[in-house]
């Protein structure tokens, strides 16, 4: 652990060991898929998006530079698991949208994933997984206030 008390750096090194622990227990939902993980990453945003969204877009939400998203967007593309359209609202920033066939590879995966959940939920309890996930929603929230600079 890292030797502070400052309750932001405890968090970032908790939900480090939190996200390395989780990876390795949901890893078994993404084999034999042949993706690397940000693939798997980049098409589960793309597959599970209300909207298409853009690589600018998933690079925001996700905290990663838009290069990174772009590398692996191509490569799904090339992979025919996700298409680039045209995006009327922006020249240059396409829409992705998932092929049929990244929307089987993303489904399976998600019905791996379920499978392991329910694994780990029986370690788990749920209401308070549930009080956690919201709490760390909302430091997120205030965290993306202040880089907006929207915080009163």
């Amino acid at each position: 652990m890292i030797d502070s008390h400052s309750p932001p750096i405890r968090l970032l090194d908790a939900l480090a060991r939190l996200q390395g622990r989780l990876r390795g227990a949901f890893a078994p939902a993404q084999e034999g898929s042949g993706l690397a993980e940000m693939e798997h990453t980049v098409l589960a945003a793309v597959t599970g998006a209300r909207m298409p969204p853009t690589v600018p877009q998933i690079g925001r939400s996700l905290g990663h530079p838009r290069q990174v998203i772009q590398r692996a967007a191509n490569a799904l593309r090339d992979k025919a698991l996700i298409a680039f359209v045209d995006n009327p609202e922006h020249k240059r920033a396409n829409l992705l949208v998932a092929t049929p066939a990244g929307t089987a590879l993303q489904t399976e995966a998600n019905r791996k994933a379920e499978a392991i959940s329910e694994q780990i939920m029986r370690h788990c309890d749920a209401a308070r997984l549930a009080r956690v996930i919201d709490e760390i929603e909302a430091i997120r929230a205030e965290l993306d206030a202040a880089a907006r600079g929207t915080l009163p």
